[in-house]
């Protein structure tokens, strides 16, 4: 939880500030309100919510007490440090939210006895419904009406309405850095296709086991990950990226972003250290992070830093695909849907579950020969997950 700023302002009321978000973020846009002046809040417990470019910043009140002033109005861009909510501290009235129920519900009652006679007017001018029913029959006019608009029904008969929505703060973001990689990167995409046969029938012959040891799901994105860091110490330039644009940044660890689908748009939380994690390790931090961002609850600290991306549009049936480098990194590896193909093996033609790879790299950092070499590392420790054991 964020820890709020309070400045004293009289006996007993405070003002809560927006609090720090970061070292690079200084503002947001405040998209709600949890709580309403009157409203008692208990400390530590959420007023207000903040967007961010890449996350959602909770507000919590430092104190108890009654809400007397919101400072800022909702969609309003906020500063680190600037007045948000007043709040005269104090405990909870009591019986307060109570006694003003019954309050409300005496006009109700009162209204609806009003409008009981005004029911029985109209019943006592039933009889005068016969004029409005010989105007209304004139089928002759109505008629000519309807024949004219079927005839020259256009594209006007539909619906063409058009909505235009405010993009929001994580949207902007994602949209500025994407371009930023295309300006920046010489992107260039490298294509392989993994037999994913022996990885399937590992997952068939492991997942119900592990899962009631350890309740891990034993997915794909593990083993990817796995490979992905054992290939990366065959070729370190994977993952380098380039600094103040003459210096190049190799690094013995290797911190994976997994691109997440969240309702707000694409976020890139990180497996910190993967490559001295097992496969089933992977799984498990993946677990955990996928579930935060749907749930809105990463920190900034996970998604901060990451030397290699992996990106699955496999997941929603993406059958070939050319991912973008998430920059300062050099390299990105998009998975993509698994399918049955018919593949020559042993001289055979047979059916066999086939993915394509793609890993679209920086090639200012990355030469051609490099990267089709990591590609085809990656492949050969799908096909034969055993090596990756030997490979620790």
């Amino acid at each position: 939880m964020t820890s709020s700023t309070i400045v004293s302002k009289r006996f007993a009321s405070h003002t809560v500030k927006v609090p720090e978000m970061a070292e690079s973020i200084t503002e947001g846009t405040l998209t709600a309100y949890s709580k309403s002046v009157g409203d008692y809040v208990a400390q530590d417990e959420t007023i207000a919510t903040i967007e961010t470019d890449k996350i959602d910043i909770e507000v919590n009140s430092p104190i108890s007490g009654t809400i007397t002033e919101l400072l800022v109005e909702v969609e309003e861009t906020v500063e680190v440090g600037q007045d948000l909510v007043k709040i005269d501290e104090g405990e909870a009235p009591a019986g307060g939210a109570k006694e003003e129920a019954p309050k409300e519900e005496a006009p109700k009652e009162e209204a609806s006895k009003e409008e009981a006679p005004k029911k029985e007017a109209p019943k006592k001018e039933a009889p005068k419904k016969e004029a409005p029913k010989k105007e209304a029959a004139k089928p002759k006019e109505s008629k000519p009406k309807e024949s004219k608009s079927e005839s020259t029904a256009t594209f006007t008969s539909f619906s063409r309405n058009e909505e235009r929505v405010k993009m929001n703060r994580m949207r902007l973001r994602i949209a500025e850095r994407l371009k930023e990689s295309q300006n920046t990167a010489a992107s260039l995409t490298t294509f392989n296709e993994v037999d994913m046969t022996n990885l399937m029938d590992m997952r068939k012959l492991y997942k119900d086991e592990f899962l009631e040891k350890t309740g891990i799901k034993l997915g794909f994105m593990g083993a990817f990950a796995k490979a992905s860091t054992l290939a990366a110490k065959e070729i370190p330039a994977v993952n380098a990226a380039i600094e103040n644009n003459d210096t190049m940044v190799f690094r013995d660890y290797t911190d994976i972003s997994i691109a997440v689908a969240t309702p707000k748009g694409l976020v890139t939380p990180i497996v910190r250290n993967a490559e001295s994690l097992s496969i089933l390790g992977i799984e498990q931090e993946i677990s955990n992070l996928g579930k935060k961002a749907r749930d809105g609850k990463l920190t900034l600290e996970d998604m901060t830093g990451g030397t290699f991306t992996i990106s699955n549009g496999g997941v929603f049936g993406s059958l070939y695909g050319t991912p973008i480098i998430n920059m300062p990194q050099t390299a990105v590896l998009g998975l993509h849907g698994v399918k049955q193909r018919p593949v020559t093996v042993n001289g055979q033609v047979v059916s066999r579950p086939m993915m394509y790879l793609a890993l679209t790299y920086d090639h200012r950092v990355l030469d051609g020969r490099e990267a089709v070499t990591f590609l085809k590392t990656v492949k050969e420790l799908i096909e034969d997950p055993r090596k990756m054991l030997l490979l620790q």
